[in-house]
């Protein structure tokens, strides 16, 4: 009898390990998922960087990088690389194309607090998204001549002068 009780606490034992082992893998791949993505399509996690030590009124500068990164959700964050602009007086815009369709942007809508890295720095933000048609096309104008410059085969630049497509949503980026 001693002997099968050694035997179940050896399996209890074991099974607490397998658990422990399992779990710290899971950690460890997420975290190295975090490091590595998003990348190109690939979502991610945990946006790592340099954390912002101020919150930014004028964001000109993101008009400097090709693509931004935003984090979203709260127990398990969820990061994409999208468009990011800067209007010409300083605002700051995220858009996307059928975004009704997309994760982060249901998610966005539902809990406005973000993460956003630009070229290594993480900064706090909100999104709000952007329903007035004029503050639309002020974000637009500024995708498209954005775009001008950091035009890709997958994310290529419209004309000068496109107009918004419907299907188009912004989200203004206010630093918190």
């Amino acid at each position: 009898m001693s002997e099968l009780k050694k035997r179940s606490v050896t399996r209890g034992q074991l099974g607490a390990i397998v658990g422990a082992v399992a779990a710290s893998l899971l950690v460890t791949a997420f975290l190295g998922w975090s490091i590595t993505c998003p990348c190109d399509f690939t979502p991610g996690g945990l946006l790592f960087g340099d954390r912002a030590g101020e919150e930014v009124a004028d964001w000109s500068f993101a008009n400097d990088v090709s693509l931004c990164q935003i984090q979203v959700g709260g127990l398990l964050p969820y990061s994409v690389n999208l468009n990011c602009m800067a209007t010409s007086s300083g605002g700051l815009y995220l858009s996307c194309s059928v975004c009704d369709t997309k994760r982060w942007a249901g998610v966005v809508v539902g809990n406005d607090r973000a993460r956003m890295r630009l070229d290594g720095t993480v900064y706090p933000v909100t999104a709000t998204r952007v329903m007035d048609p004029d503050e639309l096309d002020r974000a637009w104008v500024a995708r498209v001549a954005k775009l001008q410059v950091y035009s890709t085969p997958v994310n290529p630049a419209p004309p000068v002068g496109t107009p918004r497509p419907n299907h188009w949503w912004s989200f203004r980026v206010v630093s918190r």
